[in-house]
């Protein structure tokens, strides 16, 4: 049985230290994500986690 359970994913500091625009570090957070997890479709970033669904759970 599959479920719908969010995973929190921390991001790397860098992206909250080194850039510096929204726009930056949406394309950091996207980049990050698809190469480190790409199992994991983003569904939105709280804090300095990126709230997350599991592909095969989708």
């Amino acid at each position: 049985m599959k479920s719908n359970v969010p995973y929190k994913v921390g991001l790397p500091r860098w992206i909250w230290e080194d850039l510096h625009t929204q726009e930056e570090r949406i394309a950091a957070i996207k980049k990050y994500m698809k190469t480190s997890y790409p199992h994991y479709i983003v569904k939105g970033v709280k804090g300095r986690e990126a709230i997350c669904y599991r592909r095969d759970e989708m």
